[in-house]
């Protein structure tokens, strides 16, 4: 028997049915975290509870035991969710790699259920490694998508039909129905985010302060600070450089000064530089005195020209202009839109 979408009285909030896919070896966080933030919603709001949540799995009501060894409750199996679903949310596992790290896992029941329960629902969401049963499902084709960095370019391999963008927190596309998540963390970020479409920005703030989160983040901010979204280079000397650049962003940091640091022809350090890096000297420490930039905006009053001094960019017309080649946008339109407080 098929569990149908709770209604709400006339003039009364409408209830969100949220139902969650579980599986073997599901990542534990994946269900845990956005189930923690819509308990969270319901309590915030105030009155009745506005989310409902509720596990379904492929072998039916009962225990699945996760990725961590813990077991969850399923509420219900796949063939009993009806067709009444607000939110869809799929969460991901992971195998282990060939040659180290982790490979997406895709279960085909999984993916025929989401395939067939998808157009009934009013908005799907992956979290984490889900992307890649979206994907499977053929849900992502023609747009872009995130996972976690991890899987990323298995996702891209595996579908290039989609656009994939390994940066972003979360993706929303499709005017608002799907919406694609990074890993682990980022749930809670993803979460938030439907929170404040449902139920209000201030909701969604409320929620996050419960949960001790530094911030409530932005789907387009990225997974990664600048030091961690480069892998550790194969030469000590080009990783004691970069530990270097970031202590010395206020200096001139010039390719001539860098390579004479270096003890390397400017030609020279430039080649090596950016085979370590994958990126150029000047384009690396341009992102690292950005994410200086980024940290004083979110946290400070300070005036942009103060700003554009500490992280080393002289100015606030180069500020103005390192803004808006890494980040399209400009310094005052980031502020107000990650501002956390005062400080």
């Amino acid at each position: 028997m098929s569990e149908t979408r709770s209604t709400a009285a006339p003039g009364a909030h409408p209830v969100h049915r949220v139902v969650v896919a579980v599986f073997p070896d599901v990542d534990l966080l994946d269900v845990t975290g956005p189930a923690e933030v819509f308990a969270l919603a319901n309590r915030e709001a105030g009155g009745p509870a506005r989310y409902r949540v509720r596990l379904a799995a492929p072998g039916g009501a009962g225990e699945v035991r996760t990725s961590a060894g813990v077991r969850l409750v399923a509420d219900l199996g796949f063939d009993e969710v009806g067709a009444d679903v607000d939110t869809l949310l799929v969460p991901g596992a992971v195998d282990p790699g060939e040659h180290g790290g982790v490979v997406a896992r895709l279960d085909p029941e999984v993916v025929r259920w989401v395939r067939e329960t998808a157009p009934h629902a009013r908005r799907v969401a992956s979290v984490c490694v889900g992307a890649h049963v979206l994907a499977a499902a053929g849900l992502l084709d023609g747009r872009t998508a995130t996972t976690h960095w991890s899987t990323a370019a298995q996702l891209a391999a595996d579908h290039p039909e989609v656009s994939v963008d390994p940066d972003p927190i979360f993706v929303r596309t499709d005017r608002g129905r799907l919406w694609t998540g990074a890993g682990i963390s980022a749930c809670l970020d993803l979460s938030l985010a439907l929170v404040a479409e449902d139920l209000g920005e201030e909701t969604a703030l409320a929620v996050a302060r419960q949960l001790v989160m530094y911030l409530k983040r932005q789907g387009g901010q990225s997974q990664f600070s600048v030091p961690l979204s480069r892998p550790a280079a194969g030469r000590r000397d080009i990783d004691e450089l970069r530990l270097w650049i970031a202590d010395h962003l206020d200096e001139e940091l010039s390719a001539e000064r860098l390579a004479a640091r270096m003890c390397l022809s400017e030609r020279h350090f430039a080649r090596v530089f950016a085979q370590e890096t994958g990126s150029s000297p000047a384009a690396y420490v341009e992102a690292a005195r950005i994410e200086v930039a980024r940290r004083h905006l979110e946290s400070s009053d300070a005036p942009l020209a103060e700003v554009a001094a500490r992280a080393g960019l002289g100015s606030v017309e180069t500020l103005h202009r390192a803004f808006r080649r890494q980040l399209a946008t400009t310094p005052a339109a980031y502020r107000r839109r990650f501002r956390t407080g005062t400080g």
